[in-house]
């Protein structure tokens, strides 16, 4: 398990019609272990945070903090699944779910045992040898989930993780999502716009303003777990909703 922090991240981008802050003296903590939802309206610069986190981009000031230690722009810290699966088309499920094995030289054919043993878990099973191309939209994201797990960093970075799935097999995997979460004891960070999927998986949720993006609110989660949708029904599930559409749809209002 690993913290991490956020803090006073600043990110402006420079347009034809001039500069565009998008981050904006951005600070979040995520305690070690945590499961932290940041959600906000589009546009807000959920995707550009997380590039920052994974340090495929720099922030023109602020720091991100790993463990005490300043990260900023270094790569391979992190875990980081994007929103498109970015599987390599000419390499089949398993040898995409082990890339980052071979990239940092590691044990692979570990890493090949370990990713044939998760497949039935990600409703891949029998698809191991598969190329992308031969697999729906959904069982790409479950190749790029897995893929993910197995980078094996204490800190993973979800963005709209589930969003290509259909409702079943998303529900399916936000439940196994969070009994890894416990097994392995990995700090998540997730972006999704799915704020029912944020209550039901976090800790801890975030709201984003409309860009430049700063803190709106930031909330606890105090629901039992082990959850699932059943609790959508739920009096104070249902409060912690309404609470989170008022925050996201005032900042619209202002956008």
């Amino acid at each position: 398990m690993a913290t991490l922090e956020i803090r006073a991240i600043r990110k402006t981008f420079t347009t034809p019609t001039g500069p565009v802050v998008v981050l904006d003296g951005l600070n979040m903590q995520v305690a070690a272990g945590e499961f932290v939802a940041v959600i906000g309206p589009s546009g807000s610069g959920k995707t550009t945070l997380f590039n920052i986190i994974a340090g495929l981009e720099t922030p023109d000031a602020g720091a991100v903090v790993i463990d005490g230690n300043d990260v900023t722009g270094c790569r391979g810290q992190v875990a980081y699944m994007p929103q498109r699966d970015a599987l390599l088309p000419w390499l089949s499920v398993v040898e995409n779910a082990v890339l980052a094995t071979v990239v940092q030289g590691g044990d692979v054919a570990a890493a090949r045992r370990e990713a044939r043993a998760l497949l039935a878990d990600f409703g891949l099973q029998g698809w191991g040898d598969a190329r992308p191309a031969m697999l729906s939209g959904g069982m790409r994201q479950r190749a790029a989930f897995l893929r993910t797990v197995l980078w094996h960093r204490p800190v993973m970075l979800l963005d709209e993780p589930f969003g290509a799935l259909d409702a079943l097999t998303r529900a399916q995997l936000q439940q196994w999502l969070l009994s890894l979460w416990d097994r392995l004891d990995r700090t998540v960070l997730l972006v999704t716009h799915d704020i029912d999927e944020a209550i039901i998986l976090a800790d801890r949720i975030y709201v984003l303003t409309p860009r430049p993006a700063r803190i709106a609110l930031e909330v606890r989660v105090e629901l039992p777990r082990p959850r699932s949708y059943a609790l959508v029904t739920d009096q104070a599930f249902a409060r912690l909703k309404r609470q989170l559409q008022a925050v996201l749809m005032e900042g619209e209002r202002y956008a």
